[in-house]
């Protein structure tokens, strides 16, 4: 096999086009598909959804050729839910299992207890969504405090923790592909909450942590590939 596509979802109120730089730093064979969602980037158009499942099986239409090659799946936060859901959305569709699913920097979909803090059910204000940026540390001082920029970021973020806050989990059959979980040491998702992940497949499962909180994937970039190449080149040998 000389190429494996990687679909990578992206975290709230994020295009798709935050894992792009990816495509400069990982082997050729991995072949880097940002998928980006209604509502923000190229598809600012579209309306924003408020519900995962239908969203997840709208991007499983959209998705299912580069499914019909070798794949992997990766998301990031609410991406690593949208992941999973997505990956039960293309098998639902016929496609062939994922060489690998790589869950990042959230809990497992059983384990959302007092993670969303139960309070993003309902549309929160600006200074609420602010609030919440600020406390993630992912995002400048000087960029939320630029109105215009805001203007266009807080109705994708409201959006974005709706799908989070109103997520249910539905009882499927595991999946049968392996499940990398990815963590960072002072992020908000507990040990016992990041290590449920492993009920969802039959397949292996690893966890693996790495120094930084939330926004790991980007503080520790090269490690976080590394990973993955280390993962998916046994994987792409074999297929």
């Amino acid at each position: 096999m000389t190429a494996l596509n990687l679909l990578c979802l992206p975290y709230s109120g994020a295009s798709a086009m935050v894992y792009s730089r990816w495509r400069r730093k990982l082997p050729a064979w991995l072949q880097v598909r940002p998928v980006e969602l209604p509502g923000r980037g190229a598809r600012m158009a579209e309306p924003l959804h408020t519900d995962l499942q239908a969203l997840a099986r709208q991007l499983a239409a959209e998705q299912r050729l580069a499914a019909s090659a070798p794949y992997a799946l990766l998301g990031h936060s609410l991406g690593a839910l949208l992941a999973f859901e997505l990956t039960h959305e293309l098998q639902a569709l016929g496609c062939p299992p994922p060489l690998a699913l790589f869950a990042c920097g959230t809990a497992a979909p059983t384990r959302r207890e007092d993670y969303e803090r139960n309070h993003w059910r309902e549309p929160k204000a600006d200074a609420e969504l602010i609030s919440e940026l600020r406390e993630l540390q992912g995002t400048p001082e000087e960029v939320l405090a630029n109105a215009e920029l805001m203007s266009l970021t807080l109705p994708i973020l409201r959006a974005d923790f709706l799908l989070c806050g109103t997520y249910a989990y539905r009882q499927r059959p595991a999946l049968q592909c392996p499940l990398h979980v990815l963590g960072g040491v002072v992020d908000r998702a507990s040990d016992e909450q990041l290590q449920a992940w492993r009920q969802e497949t039959h397949g292996p499962f690893s966890l693996q942590m790495f120094p930084g909180g939330h926004f790991f994937i980007h503080e520790q970039e090269d490690q976080v590939l590394a990973a993955l190449v280390a993962s998916l080149e046994p994987l792409r040998l074999s297929a």
